[in-house]
């Protein structure tokens, strides 16, 4: 069965993000064809496609490389999603289903749970979830391609804090739901972007590691993609 090249472009991209691959290291199609298993075809068009979106980049000489992002770039990103974040939530106001509402309920109240009790891993990964589910119930697909994307290059740039008050920080996702499920568009949107705001500065810029890593296990390239599962949270 020929694995798809987005299934390869996913494994790769999450391989940079997770630092597997430093920033400038060449990225070969022979090795990493060999890595994931797969036939160079697949890698040549993931390494297409990563290049577009800034993970990757083609130097004379060398070949494909791991982009190395500026500062600037980084705070760039950040700013790009402060601006689009808001924007998704208001459009979630006015499209949201049933489905996404259950699912943005659920997660609210098993982050307001966890953060009471200080887990703060679960935080992390429950926010994530948020965030891609409130982009999807905008119902845009390339407002949604363009959040996947960004959240994916900040978590490459960028080490994030937990807030000091994860509580209170639940409570911002509580009211931003409210206002979605309300079809308040312009609340969702200001609440969003003082959400937004507050998040951007617990970022801390990455300091490549130029130290040498351990190289990682090859991993399973799936040939199936999953979207966030909306029926997947309880009341």
């Amino acid at each position: 069965m020929r694995i798809p090249a987005h299934s390869v472009c996913t494994a790769i991209r999450d391989d940079i993000v997770s630092g597997v691959y430093e920033r400038g290291s060449r990225l070969t199609e022979e090795l990493l064809a060999r890595r994931y298993g797969v036939s160079r075809v697949p890698v040549r068009e993931a390494l297409r496609t990563l290049e577009s979106e800034g993970f990757v980049t083609t130097r004379r000489h060398a070949g494909a490389c791991v982009a190395e992002p500026t500062g600037q770039e980084a705070a760039d990103l950040l700013e790009v999603r402060m601006l689009l974040e808001p924007l998704g939530a208001a459009r979630a106001a006015q499209r949201r289903t049933e489905a996404h509402l259950k699912v943005l309920r659920g997660l609210v109240r098993l982050g307001q749970e966890r953060a009471r009790r200080g887990e703060g891993e679960d935080l992390r990964s429950l926010g994530g979830w948020f965030h891609e589910t409130l982009a999807q119930a905008s119902g845009s697909p390339g407002l949604i391609a363009l959040l996947t994307q960004l959240r994916h290059k900040i978590a490459w740039m960028y080490a994030v804090e937990q807030p000091v008050r994860p509580v209170d920080s639940w409570a911002e996702h509580g009211a931003i739901v409210d206002a979605v499920a309300r079809g308040d568009a312009e609340r969702a949107r200001a609440l969003t972007a003082l959400h937004a705001e507050r998040a951007a500065g617990a970022h801390r810029l990455r300091r490549p590691d130029r130290a040498g890593r351990r190289a990682a296990p090859p991993p399973r390239v799936s040939s199936s993609q999953h979207g966030v599962n909306i029926a997947g949270v309880r009341h």
